[in-house]
């Protein structure tokens, strides 16, 4: 029997959750800093009149960092709520179970659990209107990332259906440890790929994506070109001696 793209895509997010999994806490909130760290000294970050931002489940990156200086600014903040309607199935035999809706907060104690016990916004809250803003950046979690932008999330399509509804005025960057992000990640035509990848070790720049600020870590991406960067393959090297690995 053929193996498809939905059967790749099991297989790899398995495999990666568990991984990430496995990231002993104190390195995960470390590395989340330095990721954070990143964002905010970016020209997207600077230039964004809103942000969305996501409420991190288990060791997924944070992003309470951005959000503090978020608010701090006076930048309009949103988070997705899962309260929209019910999607069609996916091709491919990925379950969808509903539309993403980006609620605004003014406060972090605005944020309740939702059905999935992730933390979301209130219902009542008002809904993101992206012709409202000039620039929005959106920080997008995932399961593992392409070189070229290429995203595999928890599996039910959301923030590729989100991503289409924003359009080109947005910016959306995937947030991630250096070991999710690989040299190829199975897709289809529904999947929407990102602008940067921001891990703890680099800013990598998409094809075709805007330039990050000078000063902020940059590596053009350019696959097959060179594969000595440390933030792809190192800690797969370690990976069986995580707590040695210093690097990734």
């Amino acid at each position: 029997m053929a193996t498809t793209v939905a059967d790749e895509k099991k297989n790899l997010r398995a495999i990666m959750i568990a991984c990430r999994d496995a990231l002993p806490r104190e390195r995960a909130a470390a590395w989340s800093g330095s990721i954070q760290r990143q964002v905010l000294a970016g020209e997207s970050y600077r230039e964004a009149s809103a942000i969305v931002l996501y409420a991190a489940i288990g060791n997924e990156v944070s992003t309470d960092r951005i959000l503090a200086d978020a608010l701090a600014s006076g930048r309009a903040v949103f988070y997705p709520s899962g309260a929209g309607r019910r999607a069609r199935p996916r091709p491919g035999g990925e379950a969808s179970t509903g539309m993403i809706v980006a609620r605004r907060i003014r406060d972090r104690a605005e944020l309740a659990r939702g059905v999935y016990g992730i933390l979301e916004p209130p219902k009542s809250s008002e809904v993101l209107d992206s012709k409202s803003f000039a620039k929005i950046l959106v920080c997008v979690p995932g399961v593992a990332f392409g070189l070229e932008g290429q995203r595999l999330g928890r599996g039910g399509g959301h923030y590729d259906r989100f991503i289409g509804q924003l359009g080109r005025e947005a910016i959306n960057v995937g947030l991630a440890y250096s070991f999710q992000l690989l040299d190829r990640i199975p897709e289809t035509g529904l999947d929407r790929r990102l602008n940067f990848i921001v891990t703890e070790s680099d800013v990598h720049r998409a094809c075709e994506a805007p330039l990050p600020a000078r000063r902020t870590r940059t590596k053009e991406v350019n696959p097959g070109a060179n594969y000595r960067n440390p933030g792809i393959h190192s800690w797969w090297r370690g990976l069986f001696h995580l707590g040695n690995n210093e690097t990734a």
